[in-house]
């Protein structure tokens, strides 16, 4: 399917949870990948994928960058991490980040650390991280690495992942910047009233895509892992 030329420049292929391979003007972007059967290291008690990744990872064609919103287990998957790390791919991710892929055999020189609003220029694609209202951290390291959002444009497109977040006022300043936006991909799931300081849910990410300025919206993050309370289904 990815042989196929795209007439309008701009295709998406949604593999579960916010795993995307964005393809934009010839350029290929992956975010957030995800492949392993349950995340985090906690063995069977972790949570488990309610059904397969749609194809292998060793299936996903040649990359232009992999982007990583945060350090949570279910957004940053080392068993997928070092299948990816023979490739020759740039990884894009928030200040601190990087110090876990380079321990997972990714080469230092294929790491870059962006700070909100700070960009990366990399084959005609600008990457840019935007702010988001989240929390990082993995086992006993609570914030010490940075969340976000990305802006990811060519010429010609412009194409907004939400990473995890809360409503910010900050997405008016993202619309100021870079609207309009061909695509905005916002997490709708994992979600309950007492965390929406932390997480969007579907009435939320339906404020998101105002303050962002409209367009076409593909909500992530529901559907695949077990990470609330509600039914799997309900966002």
């Amino acid at each position: 399917g990815w042989a196929r030329p795209i007439a309008s420049g701009l295709r998406t292929t949604w593999l579960g949870h916010s795993t995307v391979l964005l393809e934009i003007d010839g350029a290929r972007v992956l975010t957030d990948p995800v492949w392993s059967e349950r995340i985090s290291p906690f063995g069977v008690v972790a949570p488990k994928r309610f059904q397969p990744v749609p194809i292998p990872v060793t299936d996903v064609p040649e990359l232009d960058a992999i982007v990583i919103s945060h350090d949570h287990f279910d957004h940053l998957d080392r068993g997928t991490i070092e299948a990816l790390a023979s490739r020759t791919t740039p990884f894009v991710v928030p200040l601190g980040v990087g110090m876990y892929l380079e321990a997972w055999g990714i080469p230092p020189e294929r790491v870059i650390e962006l700070d909100w609003w700070e960009s990366i220029e990399i084959r005609g694609l600008t990457l840019t991280a935007t702010p988001s209202q989240h929390f990082s951290g993995r086992v006993g390291n609570r914030n010490k690495t940075l969340w976000a959002s990305f802006v990811i444009a060519t010429a010609n497109h412009r194409v907004f992942f939400s990473g995890d977040t809360a409503l910010t006022p900050e997405f008016e300043q993202v619309r100021d910047k870079f609207a309009p936006f061909d695509l905005v991909m916002l997490e709708v799931g994992g979600f309950h009233p007492s965390w929406d300081h932390v997480h969007l849910g579907p009435d939320n990410a339906l404020e998101a895509l105002r303050m962002l300025g409209g367009g076409p919206l593909m909500p992530v993050h529901w559907g695949t892992f077990n990470l609330a309370l509600h039914a799997w289904g309900a966002p």
